[in-house]
């Protein structure tokens, strides 16, 4: 499995509208949620607005990344990375979020999926990195911990179990 990260572009259009309709199809919350909290039947708006520019209502810049699978030609998952951690995002949120289209889960893709984020988050100069995940979530803090995530400790966040995991990019 060959993966890279790519940003939203015309390009990658079909390959991206596939995935979210995929996941749109099964019910279930499109995680990381700004993938899917704009309407992308029109692309160009949502390619444009995807990424937090305008820090003025107290929001983060970030940078959203969808996953490639080059061997299969197909978008498998998206990364969305936080430059910065605001109060809100260092209690839940952390600095990246991630997701596995339904039908990729269990093959290994969000543990190679993380490391690429972490290569980006050192492009952005993010020496420690915080994930967050529900501590239901069994496969998402596996793969936080293949990346060398460490548990700081577990918050209840409108009344769900949270974990919080550090990756120091020092030591990597």
């Amino acid at each position: 499995m060959k993966l890279k990260l790519v940003k939203a572009t015309n390009k990658y259009r079909n390959k991206i509208v596939d995935m979210l309709d995929e996941w749109n199809n099964t019910g279930e919350e499109i995680i990381p949620c700004v993938i899917g909290r704009l309407d992308y039947s029109d692309f160009d708006y949502y390619c444009n607005n995807l990424e937090v520019k305008d820090t003025s209502e107290g929001l983060v810049p970030d940078s959203t990344f969808f996953c490639l699978d080059e061997e299969r030609n197909i978008v498998v998952g998206a990364v969305n990375i936080r430059h910065y951690l605001n109060e809100e995002l260092l209690l839940n949120g952390g600095h990246i979020g991630d997701g596995v289209r339904p039908s990729e889960r269990r093959k290994g893709i969000a543990t190679k999926m993380i490391s690429l984020a972490l290569d980006e988050c050192r492009k952005l100069g993010i020496n420690k990195v915080l994930m967050v995940c529900d501590k239901g979530n069994i496969g998402s803090a596996k793969s936080i911990e293949n990346n060398g995530g460490i548990l700081e400790n577990e918050v209840v966040v409108d009344g769900v179990m949270e974990q919080r995991f550090w990756i120091d990019l020092n030591k990597m």
